[in-house]
């Protein structure tokens, strides 16, 4: 049954393939195998125009860092895996492992280490990625005060020549910026400095999924927007006017 399965989906794939023509990150967004929620958020996370913008081609080597529920992964997975290959840097997560295992589309996915909190930055073998991808998670590494080494494990990863691509909620530049972005905000200096700092040189921003009518003060931060609705019930219609947060996208390169 499995070995159908594995068939079948990766049919599928070639089936969408040939439905968008010769433009294959077309075919891989528009795949049948990604989740019915996930791709309800194509029209807020903008997964084509972003990793277009990244520069991804299918013959790179990425990492995604934190690939959390498997968002990029849908797609990323079988965009890379006739040519390229696909590291998912992730912290041991069974119900991301359990996803990897469930379709054959996800077979060459290569789960790596990657938990900075106990200092363990094994994303990939040094110099051997084209890209390492990070989406939304750069809070989260300020907040543990990781932030610096996961910057500097990724420059690590990289080929000289290759692309750092960064998507994170962004912060106004008047705003001060707490050192731990409790609100899961970060200003657009703060991770340039990041990057400058472990030694890449800022290649390009993107407003592709920027968000005027986020005022990045929420409550409870950007969790109080769509899709978690932190305050749940309380002014939900007023959140989902919103949408989804504002964000930067920024293209970084290793010398």
């Amino acid at each position: 049954m499995k070995t159908w399965f594995t068939v079948a989906t990766l049919a599928v794939a070639a089936l969408g393939v040939q439905a968008q023509g010769t433009d294959p990150l077309k075919a891989a967004v528009a795949a049948d195998h990604r989740s019915v929620g996930n791709v309800a958020r194509d029209a807020w996370r903008h997964p084509y125009e972003t990793l277009s913008f990244f520069g991804i081609k299918p013959t790179d080597t990425v990492v995604e860092l934190v690939p959390g529920g498997g968002w990029y992964t849908e797609i990323l997975a079988p965009y890379l895996r006739e040519q390229g290959q696909l590291y998912a840097a992730d912290g041991g997560s069974a119900r991301f492992k359990a996803k990897m295992d469930s379709m054959g589309v996800y077979g060459k996915v290569k789960i790596t280490a990657f938990d900075p909190a106990k200092g363990v930055f094994d994303i990939a073998p040094p110099g051997s990625a084209d890209a390492v991808l990070t989406f939304r998670n750069v809070h989260n590494w300020m907040n543990g005060g990781t932030a610096q080494a996961v910057f500097d494990a990724a420059f690590k990863a990289l080929k000289p020549g290759g692309v750092l691509g960064v998507e994170e909620h962004r912060l106004p530049a008047s705003r001060t910026q707490d050192p731990k972005a409790p609100t899961g905000y970060v200003q657009e200096a703060t991770v340039i400095k990041f990057a400058e700092a472990a030694g890449f040189k800022l290649a390009g921003r993107s407003e592709i999924n920027a968000n005027p009518k986020d005022t990045a003060d929420h409550p409870d931060g950007v969790w109080t927007l769509p899709p978690t609705y932190a305050l749940k019930d309380k002014d939900r219609a007023k959140y989902q006017a919103i949408g989804e947060s504002d964000r930067m996208t920024l293209k970084f390169t290793k010398p």
